[in-house]
C-alpha cells in the first residue's frame, strides 16, 4: 500500500519542478515508508512512496513499461486481489512479466485493454497512468471508495494526491474554505459529500469513478454502479451462494509478503473474517494473530444500550480461543485518546469521528510494530443490515440521513453570524439528490423501496465515511488495513438480496448470521451487534471538556467566530448531556460532539484555514 501525488501541464514545461514534487511526496512518507521514487518529463511530474506487501524487487515506482514506441507510466495505492486471473488472461494476450507483482499486472492491463481495464480490476486502489503517446492521464479510484484520490486545478495545473495535505504542498494551493464548505462542515460532518473535499478548490474522485486528463481538458466518468435485479434464487441458495462470496473474498485477501493480522473485536464481522483466515493459516502450519482494542477500566463503567447492549473483549476473548488464534489486547489510555485527536485529524486532513478516529488510530500504531497487514470488518453492516436505522421504524422511515437526523440541533451550536448557512437545506439537498440515483425495480412494495434506498444511502455514505476513516487511520501508521466485505462482488449480490431475507428472522444481520453457521459457533452468531468499542469512563468526558474549555478561553482559538461560545460553554459545564442527540451515527454523542469540535478547532489552527 503506498501514497501517489504529481501535477500536469500540457501548456508550459514544469520539467524544474522537481523540488515541488519531492515536497508533495514527502507528505506521504507514513503512507508509503519503505522506497519513493519519481517520474519527471517536460508536462507531467509523478511522484510514489512504498510500503512493500508485494515483491519488494519488482514492484518499484513509478514504473514504466515501453511497447511500440509508447511508453506507459503508472504511480499505484493499492492492491489487486484477482493478480494472478488478470496475469493469466495478460500472457494469453501475448504480454510477457518482469515481476510478480500486482503494480506490473495493474500497468500492463492498461496497456493492453487501454480504459477498459477498469472494469476488470478487483481489489482496492487508486493509480493515474500516463500514457505518453496519446498524451494523457487515466487516473482511477476503486468502487467503494477504499483508497483516497485528490485533485485540484490551478493555473492550467492538474495536481493529485492521495491526501489533501500532498496538494497543499504544490505552492498554487492554499488552504481555504467558504460558505459552501462551512456549510458543508456543520451539516454533514464527518461525512463529506460525494466528489468534495471541503476545502475550496479541492476535490475528490469519487468512488467508482475516473478522470481521463488531456490537453483538451478533463474529463469524468463513472465506471460502475448497482444496478437493481430480480432474486431468483431461494432462501437456502442465497445463504449459501453469500458465504461463498465472503469466504472467497477473504482467502483472496489473506495475500502478501510480509506479516498479516486480522482485527477481531468478538462481534460477527470481525470474528467470520478471523474464522477464515484462520483456517487458511493452519493449513500452512502458521498461527494467525488477532487484535482487539479496550480502554482502561472500561468494565467499571459499562452500561447496556440500544446502540450497545454488550461488552465487547469477552468475546473477542473466546472467539480468540474458538479459532485458536494468537490474541493480543491493546487497551487504550484515555489521555492519550484525547491528546491523539490532533494526530486523527491531521491523518484525515478534515475533523473526523472523535475518538472513534483517535482509538483506531493509536490501535493501529500498536498494531504496526509487528504487522503491515490487517483484515478489517468493515462494510457488513451497510450491507446486510447492522444498524438500527434499518430496523426501527422511526430511523427507518426519517426523511434525511438516518444517521444524521438532528440538523436542528447542528445547526444551535453556530455563531449568530452563520445561522444564514443553508444547513438544513444542503443535507436534504443532499439526500433527495442521492435517492434520485436508486435503482428500483418495477413494482416494488413501499417497504422494499424504502430498504433499497436505505441501502444506496449508507453505501454512498455511510460506508464511505468509515472507509476514508480506516485508510487514514491505518496508513498514517504505515498499516495496510483490508476489508473483505468491501469486495464489489459481495456489495453487487447483496444490493439485490430481499431485505426481509437480509433480515432473515427478524434478526440485523439475520442473514449473514445464517451463512455463517458451521463457520462460526452459535453464540457468536446470535449475540447481539455491538458497534465499535467505545469508552465509557467519565475521565474521558473530564479530559475533552478540560481541553474544551481551554479552546473557549483562548481568544485566538480559530473555531470561536463559528461557534455560539455560551452555547458550547453549556454544553461543556454539563459534560455533553446538554447537546442530548448524536451528532452523527450511533456513537458521537455529547462528549464526542466536543471532540469533534477540538478536531475542527485543531484542523483550523494546524492546517492555517482561511474563513473565506
Amino acid at each position: 500500500m503506498c501514497g501517489i501525488a504529481g501535477f500536469i501541464n500540457f501548456k508550459k514545461n514544469i520539467l524544474n519542478d522537481k523540488p515541488i514534487l519531492e515536497n508533495m511526496v514527502d507528505t506521504l512518507t507514513q503512507r508509503g515508508p519503505d522506497a519513493f521514487g519519481h517520474y519527471l518529463s517536460e508536462n507531467v511530474l509523478l511522484g510514489h512512496r512504498r510500503l512493500i506487501v508485494v515483491d519488494p524487487k519488482g514492484g518499484l515506482q513509478p514504473m514504466i513499461k515501453k511497447v511500440e514506441n509508447n511508453e506507459f507510466v503508472l504511480v499505484y495505492n493499492g492492491e489487486l486481489y484477482n493478480t494472478e486471473d488478470i496475469r493469466k488472461d495478460l500472457l494469453q494476450e501475448g504480454f510477457t512479466f518482469n515481476s510478480y507483482s500486482d503494480t506490473e499486472v495493474l500497468l500492463t492491463s492498461y496497456m493492453c485493454w487501454g480504459i477498459d481495464c477498469i472494469n476488470r480490476l478487483n481489489g482496492i486502489f487508486a493509480f493515474a497512468v500516463f500514457d505518453k503517446k496519446n498524451n494523457r492521464i487515466f487516473l482511477a479510484r476503486d468502487a467503494m471508495g477504499v483508497k483516497p484520490l485528490f485533485y485540484t486545478i490551478k493555473d492550467d495545473t492538474f495536481i493529485f494526491g492521495s491526501e489533501i495535505k500532498t496538494l497543499l504542498a504544490h505552492p498554487l494551493v492554499t488552504a481555504s474554505i467558504d460558505e459552501e464548505g462551512l456549510t458543508e462542515l456543520f451539516a454533514l460532518g464527518p461525512a463529506v459529500s460525494p466528489g468534495s473535499g471541503v476545502l475550496k478548490g479541492i476535490k475528490e474522485i469519487p468512488p467508482a469513478n475516473y478522470l481521463i486528463v488531456t490537453p483538451d481538458g478533463i474529463k469524468q466518468k463513472e465506471y460502475w454502479k448497482v444496478v437493481a435485479k430480480e432474486t431468483l434464487e431461494s432462501e437456502s441458495e442465497i445463504i449459501s451462494h453469500t458465504k461463498d462470496l465472503l469466504v472467497d473474498a477473504i482467502k483472496r485477501q489473506l495475500v502478501g509478503d510480509v506479516p498479516l493480522c486480522t482485527f477481531l473485536s468478538g462481534g460477527l464481522d470481525s470474528s467470520a473474517i478471523s474464522a477464515v483466515a484462520s483456517t487458511e493459516f493452519r493449513k500452512k502450519n502458521k498461527i494467525l494473530t488477532t487484535f482487539s482494542i479496550d480502554y482502561e477500566d472500561n468494565d467499571k463503567y459499562f452500561k447496556s444500550s440500544l446502540f450497545q447492549p454488550t461488552s465487547d473483549q469477552y468475546w473477542a476473548v473466546e472467539m480468540s480461543k474458538f479459532s485458536k488464534t494468537n490474541h493480543r489486547t491493546v487497551t487504550i489510555n484515555h489521555k492519550d485518546l484525547v491528546n491523539s485527536l490532533k494526530e486523527a485529524t491531521i491523518a484525515r486532513d478534515l475533523p473526523g469521528m472523535a475518538d472513534v478516529d483517535s482509538s483506531l488510530y493509536l490501535f493501529c500504531k500498536e498494531v504496526r510494530k509487528d504487522f503491515v497487514i490487517a483484515l478489517s470488518g468493515e462494510c457488513a453492516d451497510e450491507l446486510f443490515g447492522g444498524y438500527p436505522w434499518y430496523t426501527n421504524s422511526e430511523m427507518k422511515w426519517a426523511d434525511t440521513f438516518p444517521w444524521s437526523r438532528f440538523i436542528s440541533d447542528r445547526i444551535s451550536i453556530l455563531n449568530k453570524e452563520l445561522k444564514h448557512l443553508k444547513i438544513h437545506d444542503f443535507a436534504q439537498e443532499q439526500y433527495h439528490k442521492t435517492l434520485k440515483e436508486v435503482p428500483h425495480l418495477d413494482n416494488e412494495s413501499k417497504e422494499d423501496y424504502r430498504m433499497r434506498e436505505l441501502f444506496y444511502l449508507n453505501l454512498k455514505w455511510f460506508m464511505v465515511t468509515l472507509l476514508n476513516r480506516k485508510d487514514r487511520m491505518s496508513m498514517s501508521n504505515s498499516l495496510e488495513v483490508r476489508v473483505p466485505f468491501a469486495d464489489y462482488k459481495i456489495v453487487e449480490y447483496a444490493f439485490n438480496i430481499p431485505s426481509h431475507i437480509k433480515l432473515l428472522n427478524g434478526r440485523e444481520k439475520g442473514l449473514l448470521r445464517k451463512s455463517l453457521e458451521g463457520i462460526l459457533p452459535k453464540e457468536i452468531i446470535y449475540r447481539k451487534k455491538s458497534p465499535y468499542p467505545k469508552t465509557h469512563n467519565p475521565i474521558y468526558t473530564d479530559y475533552v471538556c478540560s481541553k474544551m474549555n481551554d479552546i473557549l478561553q483562548n481568544s485566538a482559538s480559530p473555531i470561536l467566530p463559528l461557534i455560539d461560545k455560551d452555547k458550547i460553554n453549556e454544553i461543556v459545564k454539563t459534560r455533553g448531556s446538554a447537546y442530548k442527540t448524536p451528532w452523527y451515527g450511533q456513537l458521537m454523542t455529547g462528549p464526542q460532539l466536543i471532540a469533534y469540535l477540538i478536531q475542527v478547532n485543531t484542523w483550523l489552527e494546524n492546517y492555517k484555514v482561511s474563513i473565506m
